[in-house]
């Protein structure tokens, strides 16, 4: 179950970080409010995964997958260009989250 909240709390993450885009510097009624209220159930279900997961892997699965799917989301929505630089980053971080799950935050 608590992967399960965790992937919840991902995508709500996602959806309030890529609702700020829209938001134009919160100057943007509803996407300035989709970005409060999805960070809100983001953080929320985030602290309920945190009863069943250890704080390492949670956060780092949280922050590793939702920073990159806001990278890809911004190279195939939103204009954004893939570097060599960009590209390895991404990488980084999905190797980064899968040491840490395979033995370095239990």
């Amino acid at each position: 179950m608590g992967y399960l909240l965790l992937a919840g709390a991902i995508a709500a993450e996602v959806g309030a970080t890529t609702a700020m885009k829209y938001s134009e510097g919160f100057s943007r009624l509803w996407p300035s409010l989709l970005t409060l209220a999805g960070y809100v159930v983001s953080f929320s279900l985030l602290a309920q995964t945190l009863r069943t997961l250890s704080i390492g892997t949670a956060y780092a699965i949280w922050a590793g997958v939702g920073t990159a799917a806001i990278a890809a989301i911004g190279i195939l929505f939103m204009g954004e260009g893939l570097t060599a630089a960009k590209a390895a980053g991404i990488a980084l971080i999905i190797v980064g989250v899968v040491v840490l799950n395979l033995g370095g935050a239990h």
